[in-house]
């Protein structure tokens, strides 16, 4: 199983947990409102990094 397969499983196990253990509202704003603050840490130039780097894998 490959490392993003690996993080991709994990991110779906924490969220069904979160929806069991919190009201739904709390898990929903947890796992949008996580990457969300994590991205604007970023400064500007990690920031265009991460985009152009999106855009290459999705092949534009």
């Amino acid at each position: 199983m490959s490392t993003n397969t690996k993080i991709a499983v994990g991110g779906v196990a924490v969220g069904l947990l979160l929806l069991i253990w919190l009201p739904w509202w709390a898990a929903l704003l947890i796992v949008l409102g996580v990457p969300a603050a994590a991205y604007l840490t970023l400064d500007p130039s990690q920031r265009r990094r991460l985009r152009n780097r999106g855009r290459r894998e999705l092949g534009r």
